[in-house]
């Protein structure tokens, strides 16, 4: 993640604005979680598209968040490498005897 870390902030810092405050991050974040479950329902669930509208990549939805989770990230100086390990450590712990293994 640092690497998505570092694109974002050399694309965000090469304009005066820089990042927006955290809570304008998480409108554009929520927005972006609100393309991808509306894609995730037009393909996968009861709502389908209407014929005017275009099919959108998952993968670019995907993606738009994992942008403005970075922007969020570092507009905090948070380390997503570290905060995703301690995440995962919880999860190996935690979860590790909680579903039925392969």
């Amino acid at each position: 993640m640092k690497k998505v870390q570092k694109q974002v902030d050399e694309w965000v810092n090469q304009y005066k604005q820089g990042y927006f405050k955290p809570l304008e991050i998480l409108a554009r974040l929520t927005e972006e979680v609100g393309e991808l479950a509306r894609e995730l329902n037009h393909r996968f669930g009861p709502k389908k598209k209407k014929p005017s509208e275009e099919t959108k990549e998952i993968a670019d939805e995907i993606s738009d968040i994992i942008f403005t989770l970075s922007c969020l990230a570092n507009s905090l100086n948070i380390d997503l490498d570290k905060a995703f390990k301690k995440t995962m450590d919880k999860y190996y712990g935690r979860d590790k005897n909680r579903y039925e293994r392969k």
